[in-house]
């Protein structure tokens, strides 16, 4: 935790910095993931929160299927297009701030299945933060992503949601 300490003054018995600094800190431990999981990548999801990998080890150890108590929504596996409006719905009862993580070449880009029936990447619903390639792809590579995604979580203003590119990029997908 000292070396992820944020620049500040530092004295006997008090350190001051900025409030923006300590907040990002705090949420970027504490990332409470929400699995949206379909196929194989969830399999591999399971795994990286097994004893071997561990993803508790980054601050998120507490999975929820509460969509209001989560605010990172990893969609991981094939995806139909009767099934894209429920992750929207699912992506709109989470509270702000949230994020997205797309796990796995169908959840990214539809994968092998390039029919009428797969939507061909979940950014065509709600906006991505971070994807994470590969089919399926390895614990290491979800857990790459997480830290990515913590990296993200960590430097983001506070301010950065309620500014106008923010409106206008949910605006893009039909979210008030």
């Amino acid at each position: 935790m000292v070396g992820e300490m944020p620049e500040g003054h530092q004295g006997e018995g008090f350190f001051a910095t900025s409030f923006d600094k300590v907040i990002g800190l705090a949420r970027k431990n504490s990332i409470w993931p929400l699995p949206f999981a379909t196929s194989c990548c969830g399999i591999e999801f399971m795994a990286t929160m097994g004893a071997h990998y561990d993803l508790a080890r980054f601050g998120s150890e507490r999975v929820g299927f509460s969509p209001r108590q989560c605010d990172l929504l990893m969609v991981m596996g094939t995806i139909a297009k009767k099934m894209g409006p429920v992750v929207k719905q699912v992506y709109l009862q989470m509270a702000e701030p949230r994020w997205v993580m797309a796990v796995g070449a169908c959840a990214s880009s539809g994968g092998i299945f390039d029919t009428y029936s797969v939507l061909q990447g979940i950014d065509q619903v709600v906006p991505v933060d971070v994807y994470v390639p590969g089919c399926p792809p390895r614990p290491e590579a979800i857990i790459d992503g997480v830290i990515r995604i913590q990296d993200l979580v960590g430097k983001e203003s506070l301010r950065r949601r309620s500014g106008e590119k923010y409106k206008a990029l949910l605006e893009s997908y039909g979210i008030q």
